[in-house]
């Protein structure tokens, strides 16, 4: 009941102060149709309740479930199994990523259907995945982030001196959709429950950057993509 409670008040919080402003703009500045605005008020309701569900589905089911999985994955103490199992989770979590959806449309729009949709989405998708293998491997065998988050960096900057340049704002706004509401929480509980089991308690903290590095992912796709269709 508390977490029904405090996912409630997060929403209110979070909708509040932006209908508050619009609505401040409505009746001094802007001046829009009053049908439009109702519009907008109901449109805010329904995304308030929206996300209140979303929040409490991912909150009741997705986290308990991906840091339950890692924990199983982990004991069969099978390297192969692991990292297959995370690159399918993270295809999977990442083409169900609503962020990832809204980018891909308004890319598909903007070329005219020259990049399309749905070989966008597989793209990022791709490259999330492969990066949150590479994640769970760096898990698994104590490899440092840092060396993996600049040797990462230094590809992407590398390969978008390849890449047509309109694709690289396009490569690095993919980075950012797959940092949803979806895909954290799945990653980030999967990567902890891997690490507590492999590492155990006091290291369960290694889990945390798969994010990270999964972020990069997206990118490098989405570069390797403008080189193809450059």
């Amino acid at each position: 009941m508390d977490n029904i409670r405090e996912t409630i008040v997060e929403v209110i919080l979070s909708i509040l102060p932006i209908t508050i402003l619009i609505t401040l703009l409505q009746f001094t500045i802007i001046w829009l149709p009053m049908e439009l605005f109702i519009q907008f008020l109901v449109g805010a309701a329904m995304v308030g309740a929206g996300l209140i569900l979303f929040l409490l589905g991912v909150s009741i089911g997705m986290l308990p479930v991906g840091e339950m999985i890692g924990s199983a994955l982990s004991k069969t103490k099978k390297v192969w199994l692991i990292v297959f199992f995370g690159f399918l989770l993270g295809l999977v979590v990442t083409i169900a990523e609503p962020d990832v959806r809204v980018l891909s449309s308004q890319v598909d729009q903007v070329s005219g259907g020259r990049i399309p949709r749905d070989v966008l989405v597989l793209a990022v998708a791709v490259g999330v995945a492969l990066f949150v293998a590479i994640a769970l491997l760096r898990i698994i065998f104590s490899i440092s982030i840092t060396h993996l988050l600049a040797g990462g960096y230094g590809l992407v900057f590398l390969l978008a001196a390849f890449t047509p340049s309109h694709f690289v704002p396009i490569s690095f706004d993919a980075g950012g959709v797959t940092t949803g509401p979806l895909t954290v929480p799945f990653i980030l509980s999967l990567g902890v429950g891997v690490a507590t089991v492999m590492r155990g308690k006091s290291s369960s903290g290694d889990g945390f950057g798969l994010v990270a590095l999964a972020s990069i992912g997206p990118v490098l796709s989405v570069l390797f993509l403008g080189v193809i269709y450059g």
